[in-house]
């Protein structure tokens, strides 16, 4: 049964405690990197497998999108009245 709403948390790891077995699979990862050419490697793989190098990259950019200086993203919204020109029908 779980504990109450509003209950003291206890037991487990701390909230932000990494992953040991996350931090050491970026490790061997990062090592392999290194191993097989670092940026010359990725420069290769970006024109031999752009799909899969534009995948790596989408996991690599942040998710959150602030705006200018840490300030929330601003939308400018422009309504254009471009003159026309009619068709001889």
């Amino acid at each position: 049964m779980a504990a109450p709403k509003g209950h003291a948390r206890y037991g487990g790891r701390k909230k932000g405690t990494p992953n040991k077995q996350t931090a050491a699979v970026k490790d061997m990862v990062l090592t392999a990197l290194g191993n097989v050419g670092g940026v010359k490697y990725l420069e290769r793989q970006a024109n031999e497998n752009p799909t899969a190098f534009m995948t790596l990259v989408g996991k690599v950019i942040p998710t959150q999108v602030t705006g200018e200086d840490g300030a929330p993203v601003s939308v400018l919204t422009r309504i254009e009245i471009v003159p026309g020109v009619r068709s001889k029908d």
